[in-house]
């Protein structure tokens, strides 16, 4: 099992985010959450991440209970076996496209330049490796960070909204570049979208809502 998540509530303060959320992701299966703004969605993905704290429940990928690790052990957990795609991108404006891909691999010490090339293949942007951030489209900002996210060969991919930002032509190659890879590399995906063509291609879509977690 890639993740699993039991009996998760979150609050701030008096107010709840989510209670009672439980969820099986099995190796290579593309989850879709949906539910209105303010839900949670972004939250529950931060959770799932170990990035943010939750008050009650459990979350483990690959076995390890990421609720008892401190925060050096998750970011080592993160950094070996979970990819993160943003809705904003974030990818470094003094890195060009090459070296922003690449960083997940010096991060572990494990430099890899023809893999490198190959996740920008993938995704279409082969030959852009030399291009500063700034001298590319949305579309093409995008990709670089799935391409970012995958490079290391996660196990777990979580997406939050990554074609939020996108016209839909573009946002159907982005969606599609993300699920190709992930199938390829059998990477469980995580998705929170309002996006109807993600949720399309989903194996799952689940709805979020105060009460957890349901079918759609």
């Amino acid at each position: 099992m890639t993740l699993r998540i039991r009996d998760l509530n979150k609050h701030y303060g008096e107010t709840p985010v989510f209670a009672n959320v439980t969820l099986d992701v099995a190796p290579g299966e593309f989850v879709a959450i949906v539910g209105e703004s303010g839900v949670g969605k972004s939250t529950l993905l931060n959770c799932m991440a170990g990035l943010d704290h939750w008050d009650n429940g459990t979350v483990q990928i690959e076995g390890v209970d990421i609720g008892v690790l401190n925060e050096d052990a998750r970011a080592l957990l993160r950094r070996e076996k979970v990819g993160f795609v943003f809705q904003a991108f974030h990818v470094l404006p003094h890195l060009d496209v090459f070296q922003n891909v690449a960083l997940p691999l010096l991060l572990l010490g494990q430099p890899d330049d023809a893999r490198v090339q190959a996740m920008l293949e993938a995704v279409g942007l082969g030959s852009l490796g030399h291009r500063l951030p700034q001298q590319l489209s949305g579309g093409q900002l995008q990709r670089v960070a799935i391409a970012r996210a995958l490079v290391h060969k996660p196990r777990l991919l979580l997406a939050d909204e990554p074609t939020g930002n996108l016209d839909p032509t573009t946002a159907a190659l982005v969606m599609n570049a993300l699920v190709q890879q992930c199938r390829a590399q059998h990477a469980s995906l995580v998705l929170v979208t309002h996006s109807v063509l993600a949720t399309e291609l989903a194996d799952r879509v689940l709805h979020l809502s105060a009460n957890g977690l349901g079918l759609l």
